[in-house]
């Protein structure tokens, strides 16, 4: 009897360990982990997220069906049309912490952001605190640089949407007596950075939010979402 109580536990462990491998399989793909990246700032199609990669669509697809099967994402259909999103709020959390087991764990993280982005040397970003300390005094603008489509899907309040490939052309329209916050997809987007370089060529005050919309998500603190019923928020 006692051995068959054995066998039974270890069969269960067998199994359970079995499906959450499940998970680690599926992240397992530097490819997988940037469309992970990209949906946890808004839901995309296969045709728009093989843009944002610059991979074919069908190798896409390939990627979003074993993140699907592994209930990383969630499809929504509409006739002939797909568009993929994280699953749930605990998927983004797993991204979150995943990115930071390796910013802790892997020294070549920041090798690779001194190598690829020595600029960032030349000023500090602010953090979420100090970010909202300055746009409490009412003597900062806060810019979302992302496309304006990530913008629509959700946002920092007090946000306005300007996107870098647009913000040439609209230095004149803003104010030079504050600070100004740009943000854009997270730590590792450099859309602020091209920002925050542009602004302070032409004599801006600005300043690269160190955070995105997830990790403000994930303190606790509003945005302003998009109303759909196919929010990832849990």
């Amino acid at each position: 009897m006692e051995y068959q109580r054995s066998e039974s536990k270890r069969a269960f462990k067998d199994q359970l360990y079995e499906q959450l491998a499940r998970i680690g399989k599926a992240l397992a793909s530097p490819h997988r982990l940037e469309l992970l990246d990209l949906l946890a700032q808004s839901e995309r199609s296969v045709e728009e997220l093989a843009r944002e990669t610059t991979l074919p669509v069908a190798t896409v697809s390939q990627h979003l069906q074993i993140l699907h099967a592994a209930r990383l994402v969630d499809v929504r259909r509409r006739g002939r049309h797909r568009r993929y999103r994280l699953a749930s709020g605990e998927v983004a959390r797993l991204w979150l912490a995943l990115r930071r087991t390796g910013e802790a764990h892997l020294a070549e993280l920041e090798q690779l952001v001194t190598t690829w982005l020595p600029e960032r040397r030349h000023w500090p970003a602010l953090s979420i605190d100090a970010a909202l300390e300055l746009l409490n005094t009412g003597r900062a603008l806060l810019l979302d640089v992302r496309p304006r489509d990530e913008y629509a899907s959700a946002h920092l309040p007090q946000a306005r949407s300007l996107p870098v490939a647009e913000l040439a052309t609209h230095l004149s329209e803003l104010p030079r007596d504050c600070e100004i916050i740009a943000y854009c997809r997270g730590p590792y987007c450099v859309f602020a950075d091209e920002a925050v370089a542009l602004l302070r060529a032409h004599g801006f005050r600005a300043w690269r939010l160190e955070v995105g919309v997830p990790e403000w998500q994930e303190r606790g603190l509003p945005l302003i979402e998009e109303r759909s019923d196919f929010s990832w928020q849990v």
